[in-house]
């Protein structure tokens, strides 16, 4: 009946392709709230843990930078380190993006809802 229409004519297959895509995505939507990252700064002064979806989830403070009189050098090292750690984690999350579209045979660099 779509025998004209080549590859497009397996509507089975694309959708069993559909499908697996969409257990993937939600597979990787599940991991990367589990998946940690850290950021530094400070040279390992202050570090922050996120999920792989940006999520911060975790600071640690070296109680040597606590100087009262160095309290803006403070607040700095510490986004430094929520955005080091939030820079992984969107990193991450497009290895994984490009790893799963990778495996169903589309290209590594395809931008698909995330």
């Amino acid at each position: 009946m779509l025998k004209g229409l080549g590859q497009l004519g397996d509507m089975a297959g694309m959708m069993k392709k559909a499908q697996s895509m969409q257990k993937q995505m939600e597979e990787l939507q599940d991991d990367l709230h589990n998946l940690m990252v850290t950021g530094q700064s400070g040279a390992g002064l202050v570090t922050a843990t996120c999920s792989a979806k940006g999520e911060l989830k975790g600071l640690d403070i070296d109680p040597s930078i606590f100087n009262p009189e160095e309290k803006e050098v403070v607040e700095d090292l510490i986004l430094a380190a929520i955005k080091d750690a939030q820079a992984k984690a969107s990193e991450k999350a497009q290895q994984e993006m490009a790893r799963i579209t990778e495996s169903l045979g589309l290209p590594k660099d395809m931008k698909l809802p995330f």
